[in-house]
């Protein structure tokens, strides 16, 4: 529901809506037939009723109503690092969600198998609803997974530096698992092959493959098999007067499960190597951090959007640069730069994904063309692409 401040205004869900959408459009292209992707959404406790609501009030974007499910997952009690369990309040246990590895539990008590059944649903993309960049049933992915014949899938990015904070996807012990940033030694996380390349470089970006009867088997012999993660939390609960206490440092734990712990249970496990800047930009954090931001994920899409337009045809010069040999300050209404940047060097270019879901269709529009930024590519209620751009008469 996060609205990044792009030229659109498009929060998360509305990107993530429309690139269903396209990617339907496209498949009705393809077969000639008329394509449904449903779309399921894990929601907690707190974030269920809010969400629907949002979809609710945006008429969910445009897809069917019965092709969004929410459903949410369990919560699990929260504890004292010596085993007690905290209280909320006083008539109240302080409980948390269960983690994304909470999934699969949810899978089961929810129905959700149930109703992809129903469907004739056989393959699955699951991912993290924070990264701006994720292409939701990737049918290159896909079609990766089946074609080497996979029960069980992940997406991965190299490694920024050794001691990113990302878990690394690896084989321990013959199966394949993700090692957190946390238990991989430094002198580990620096080994290097002989070419120079990190050992452990596959770095897990929470952007899965899985089929239906691969979770069925996880949700029906091997849920209870997963193990918790602990971890150290801030945890809102009382004193011994019943009064509220909000601690300024971790003073308990949640116990969580994460969704890649499945791993270890697939049969034909397959790794796709993705590029960061095509496919991964999180946001985690507020503005002000140092990474994973709203700004940063915003300007992630922009290059993203650059690179689409450039490999269709078209180019770009900044307005501060010299047209006809006058210095042009044409500025959008946007809280830009001069020159047409979001910062120094990122232009702002937007490409609605009704019009392109993964840079194609545009070289009609933008071929032999060259943009002065901001530039939006968008989708008229009529069906119709708007370019909306200064163009230069170079």
């Amino acid at each position: 529901m996060y609205n990044v401040q792009l030229p659109s205004g498009k929060t998360l869900y509305q990107l993530q809506a429309e690139r269903i959408l396209k990617l339907e459009e496209l498949s009705e292209k393809v077969t000639g037939k008329t394509a449904s992707i449903p779309w399921y959404i894990m929601t907690s406790e707190a974030t269920k009723e809010p969400t629907q609501v949002f979809f609710d009030k945006h008429d969910y974007f445009g897809l069917q109503k019965k092709n969004v499910v929410i459903f949410e997952q369990h919560t699990l009690p929260c504890m004292t690092f010596d085993g007690k369990i905290l209280l909320e309040k006083q008539y109240k246990i302080a409980q948390a969600p269960d983690g994304n590895g909470g999934l699969y539990r949810a899978l089961g008590t929810s129905n959700i198998l149930e109703d992809m059944d129903a469907r004739g649903i056989k393959h699955v993309h699951a991912y993290c609803v924070d990264n701006i960049l994720v292409k939701l049933a990737d049918p290159v992915f896909f079609g990766f997974c089946m074609e080497k014949g996979a029960d069980c899938g992940a997406k991965v990015v190299q490694k920024a530096s050794p001691t990113e904070a990302v878990g690394v996807v690896c084989k321990v012990n013959g199966h394949y698992q993700v090692v957190e940033y946390s238990e991989i030694t430094t002198k580990t996380a620096e080994r290097r092959n002989a070419d120079g390349s990190l050992t452990f470089s596959a770095g897990n970006i929470c952007n899965h493959y899985f089929t239906v009867d691969f979770l069925k088997a996880i949700v029906r012999e091997h849920e209870d098999d997963l193990i918790h993660h602990v971890a150290r939390k801030k945890i809102p609960t009382i004193d011994n007067n019943g009064q509220p206490i909000k601690p300024t440092i971790p003073n308990g734990m949640k116990m969580e499960k994460f969704v890649f712990d499945v791993f270890a249970f697939a049969r034909n496990f397959a790794v796709w190597d993705v590029i960061r800047e095509d496919e991964f930009s999180p946001l985690k954090n507020a503005e002000g951090a140092s990474k994973d931001t709203p700004t940063t994920s915003r300007l992630s899409l922009y290059r993203l959007h650059k690179k689409f337009v450039e490999n269709a045809g078209g180019r770009f010069q900044l307005s501060n640069e010299k047209v006809n040999g006058k210095t042009n300050g044409h500025v959008e209404e946007n809280e830009v730069s001069s020159n047409g940047s979001d910062n120094e060097d990122t232009p702002v270019i937007e490409v609605s994904p009704l019009v392109s879901y993964a840079g194609e269709g545009l070289r009609e529009h933008v071929e032999g063309k060259t943009f002065i930024p901001p530039l939006t590519i968008t989708m008229t209620t009529k069906g119709n692409i708007l370019v909306k751009g200064q163009i230069s008469s170079n």
